[in-house]
């Protein structure tokens, strides 16, 4: 019983940052692997948990009319194109290139939040056309998904980011958009595992009813209190990340 009470509560705090600002994995999957679960079933696993919750916090934005399907659905496929690209990529790219990248990007990306705090919520929200959006969006999804396939942690994080500064959407509407492209590579994956016989179920299908009130909690903070909870959360996940790859580099 130990790896349900160490996985399970750390499930859920997870869950509940993923559906604010994405970066979940990196609470999640770590949990797992302190539990004791080998590598490759421990990434297999928190992909269920993973995307068993996103689809409660994607529903909820959904039924509140945050996410524009039209643009979300064009920006998955682009992530998921993306995400393939970088898969391969990744097995001739050594990580600690990449790593070193993300060094130097993330101070910046986080003094830009510091300073950015309207977090999709300015006289410019709105103002790019739906072609401007669509061109943003799709561009975004294909270069977060193959920095997805290629690495990983951050992804919602860095979407949302891009689709409220460059895009100019609402904060809601960019956390539900985020929540869809997030989705559709997180089931992708899963599959995957899944076909391989990867998925160790007792424990991910435990995992996935904190992941599923985790995602339920946050999202429905996102819809009634915006940007007072997103920011904060967004610079979390950005340190999180950046000490993270301190550590590993």
């Amino acid at each position: 019983m130990l790896p349900f009470f160490i996985v399970c509560p750390l499930v859920f705090l997870a869950g509940f940052v993923d559906s604010i600002a994405g970066g979940g994995g990196l609470i999640s999957l770590p949990a797992y692997m302190l539990a004791g679960v080998p590598t490759h079933t421990a990434i297999a696993t928190n992909k269920l948990s993973s995307a068993v919750g996103t689809v409660v916090s994607t529903g909820r934005f959904l039924k509140n009319g945050y996410v524009p399907v039209k643009l979300s659905l064009c920006a998955a496929v682009m992530a998921l194109i993306g995400s393939a690209i970088g898969a391969h990529i990744s097995m001739l790219m050594p990580e600690k290139v990449l790593q070193g990248m993300l060094l130097a990007v993330l101070p910046v990306v986080a003094f830009y939040v510091l300073r950015n705090k309207d977090m999709g919520e300015n006289e410019k929200t709105g103002t790019r056309t739906k072609g401007q959006l669509l061109v943003i969006a799709m561009g975004a999804a294909l270069v977060i998904g193959l920095y997805d396939g290629i690495y990983g942690p951050g992804t919602g994080t860095f979407l949302l980011l891009i689709l409220t500064g460059l895009g100019r959407m609402d904060l809601r509407s960019a956390s539900g958009t985020t929540k869809v492209i997030n989705l559709s590579s997180n089931v992708a994956a899963l599959v995957t595992f899944i076909l391989g016989g990867q998925v160790y179920w007792k424990l991910g299908l435990a995992a996935s009813l904190f992941s599923i009130a985790g995602h339920y909690t946050g999202s429905g903070m996102v819809t009634k209190n915006g940007r007072k909870i997103v920011r904060p959360v967004v610079l979390t996940v950005l340190v999180i990340l950046f000490v993270k790859i301190l550590l590993g580099f």
